[in-house]
């Protein structure tokens, strides 16, 4: 098969179920709502700049990450991901193929809830300074199109490596719904810790987020730096996911 239709394949069968879209629905509507709040209750004061309207921005990417794991490690349990294999004896493309379109799809999602929650931020308060005029704003607002894609290349490559959709399901929301937020009761080196985990370290490329001011914590990278941690982080885990599924039965 050719890239192309492996790419058209990987579509079909993400697009035509219902999971993906609902959670993506829930993806934005979860965080415009919560950014709605957010800034309904808030006094104007309390907004410090373009990056606070992504607060609710690690709500959608939780749903997404869900989403991603779902698209791939459900293939395991339907048995369509060995008629994939069939179709395609040496797997990597069709696994390449389907980090491409859970990425990209993830990515568009992302994009929604980026420029989603901004808009519902200025409306509600419209006297805030919350004009994209540097390259700091658009960051904030349209670089969650990027962190939302490498979030489902990460819910792919744990799905490959669970294959198990509640196994992966378990681990991925135990981690970013509690280990990383309870690093940070550890004695001494929570802090420090916790400025090294992959969500933190998401949150972070669009700019200091609630936590780093509550807490009071200086980040030992750049936004930049953060990005291509993360980066790192997903991709590892994607190609560990792609290089065991290579080699094992389906």
């Amino acid at each position: 098969m050719t890239a192309v239709n492996l790419l058209r394949a990987e579509r079909i069968k993400l697009l035509s179920t219902r999971a993906p879209w609902w959670c993506a629905g829930i993806a934005v509507v979860v965080a415009l709502a919560y950014t709605a709040l957010f800034f309904g209750f808030v006094p104007l004061e309390g907004q410090t700049g373009v990056n606070s309207t992504q607060v609710a921005s690690a709500l959608g990417r939780t749903v997404v990450l869900v989403l991603a794991i779902l698209a791939a490690a459900t293939e395991f349990n339907w048995g369509t991901m060995k008629l994939t294999f069939q179709a395609v004896p040496s797997r990597v493309p069709a696994l390449l193929a389907k980090g491409a379109v859970v990425g990209v799809f993830s990515g568009l999602i992302g994009l929604l809830v980026g420029f989603g929650s901004w808009a519902v931020a200025y409306l509600i308060k419209p006297a805030a300074d919350l004009g994209l005029a540097s390259g700091a704003d658009w960051r904030a607002v349209a670089g969650q199109g990027l962190t939302f894609a490498l979030t489902g290349l990460l819910g792919v490559g744990l799905g490959l490596l669970f294959r198990n959709p509640a196994f992966a399901l378990g681990f991925a929301l135990a981690w970013t719904q509690l280990l990383e937020g309870l690093v940070v009761l550890i004695p001494r080196v929570g802090d420090d810790i916790y400025q090294w985990m992959p969500f933190f370290a998401a949150n972070q490329f669009s700019g200091p987020d609630l936590t780093v001011s509550m807490l009071k914590l200086q980040p030992p990278m750049g936004p930049w730096g953060y990005l291509a941690y993360f980066a790192g982080i997903c991709v590892l885990v994607y190609t560990a996911g792609l290089m065991i599924t290579h080699r094992r039965d389906a």
